[in-house]
């Protein structure tokens, strides 16, 4: 079950013929034309300024904070490329918690008071970097505002500290739920909701133009909108189960006056995945329905089922949002849905399957609720495996109008200022070129600093680096 690599592909035409072979749906532009990622993009947007082009900066979540949630000389230099990108739309930057247990991280940024002067600078720091090369007044910039839930290890990265929507019958024991005691009660819901909006409040006073209240891979938000053996206002029909989502836009909507909304959501999910007897990725064993995948059909989760996200998108409709940010499943439990990658991560499985299919699956199921929901500003992500084809397949889907924005995430930890090539019509710099190698995942899983280590010079000199070239040989011997 090898796979062709990316970078073996050297025309337009070998890709082609490899989407053939695999039975895809993934048009490729010949020529890419740099217009139309440099148009300008108003879908829907509550603010009267456009986007000034289609490229977004997708929010990652650092391991490089201080102790205490305050940005670092390495989150300043973060942002700072993200300003260098060239990018119109910065959706999050980085995932930040609402409070201390809920960082995924012990050193994950945390938006409290005492933080928000910090967190302001990056933004300063992202804005003035966009300046050298370009006007600031069609730039956009948001604030993802989390809390991990189940995923969360705030205090030792070794140490889960859930708190959960429910039990799960699958999830738990990987987290060690062994009891109730980690399921949030309804009043404990009521205060994080006053905690998600007190967070809004500080974000708008730091300068963002809106907040995305996470709803992907695994975390609280997400997690809410599969519960459906939770008993009471938070659970069972999908009405009560995007009550959480619900509450915190109606409090920042009264709080926060003007501060525009978005929504980054897993929009399909399925059963979760594990290491199978040749290393691969294989389904755990389960029987019968399983209606804990949201968006999956519980006959077959295998397949996407959009009855439910097409109820919650037209009811995000209703409460104001009009900017989504796609994505799938959770990189914690089914990582080649969510991120389609060459290489897992030391903690990982190999891709079952190839990952031009993963990546066709989420371009797909974004054109589909293109299709269904026009007047919304759909941000599409799983590029990043593309490699240096990303521009030929992202721009086809752009002239179809199947997506409004193409978010870009770890691509840009090792080639900053792709978005800028791309748009001047430049060749790629090849060297720079993320390879979906995943040591951007290893490394903080295993306590280290968030980077590009394999192609970012920087890195490449910082003292984690050897540490995580140990780390990948041992889990390369492993598999």
């Amino acid at each position: 079950m090898d796979f062709p690599k990316m970078a073996s592909f050297k025309t337009p035409q070998d890709l082609v013929r490899r989407i053939a072979e695999l039975g895809l749906d993934l048009p490729v532009a010949d020529p890419v034309r740099p217009d139309v990622f440099g148009a300008p993009c108003q879908t829907a947007t509550a603010s009267p300024r456009p986007i000034g082009n289609r490229f977004a900066i997708l929010p990652m979540e650092g391991w490089d904070a201080t102790a205490d949630g305050r940005p670092t000389d390495l989150v300043r230099r973060r942002w700072q490329r993200f300003g260098q990108s060239g990018a119109k739309l910065v959706w999050g930057g980085e995932a930040v918690a609402v409070r201390h247990d809920g960082r995924a991280n012990p050193r994950q940024l945390v938006l409290t008071e005492a933080n928000r002067a910090g967190i302001a600078e990056l933004r300063e720091l992202l804005v003035a970097e966009h300046a050298k090369s370009g006007p600031t007044d069609d730039l956009r910039i948001g604030l993802q505002l989390t809390h991990s839930g189940r995923w969360a290890r705030p205090d030792d990265p070794k140490r889960p500290a859930p708190r959960v929507a429910y039990r799960h019958p699958l999830l738990d024991a990987r987290v060690g739920v062994v009891s109730d005691d980690p399921v949030l009660t309804d009043g404990e819901i009521g205060d994080l909701v006053g905690d998600f909006v007190a967070a809004a409040v500080r974000a708008q006073q730091a300068g963002f133009d809106f907040v995305d209240v996470k709803h992907c891979h695994g975390y609280l938000g997400h997690e809410f909108l599969s519960a459906v053996d939770r008993p009471g206002p938070y659970g069972g029909p999908l009405a009560n189960r995007m009550r959480f989502l619900r509450e915190i836009v109606e409090g920042i909507r009264r709080d926060a006056p003007g501060l525009e909304v978005g929504v980054r959501l897993s929009v399909f999910d399925q059963l979760p995945y594990q290491k199978g007897p040749d290393g691969r990725g294989v389904p755990v064993p389960w029987s019968g329905p399983y209606p804990y995948a949201f968006g999956g059909d519980p006959a077959d989760p295998s397949r996407i089922a959009w009855h439910e996200p097409f109820a919650l998108l037209r009811q995000m409709r209703g409460l104001g949002i009009r900017m989504v940010c796609l994505t799938a499943a959770s990189p914690y439990y089914n990582p080649h849905l969510q991120r389609p990658a060459s290489v897992p991560p030391s903690d990982g499985y190999l891709p079952p399957e190839d990952p031009l299919v993963g990546v066709a699956r989420q371009i797909t199921a974004v054109a589909r609720v293109k299709k269904e929901f026009p007047d919304l500003l759909l941000v599409g992500t799983a590029y990043s495996y593309l490699q240096e084809w990303l521009p030929a397949v992202a721009g086809a889907q752009l002239a179809a109008g199947n997506v409004d924005i193409i978010g870009l995430g770890r691509t840009v930890l090792s080639y900053a200022e792709l978005p800028r090539d791309v748009i001047a019509g430049r060749p790629l710099r090849r060297r720079e070129i993320c390879r979906t190698f995943s040591e951007c995942t290893t490394g903080p899983r295993n306590g280290l600093v968030s980077g590009c280590f394999p192609l970012d010079p920087f890195y490449k000199a910082h003292p984690d680096a050897e540490k995580l070239r140990e780390l990948s040989r041992a889990a390369t011997t492993t598999r």
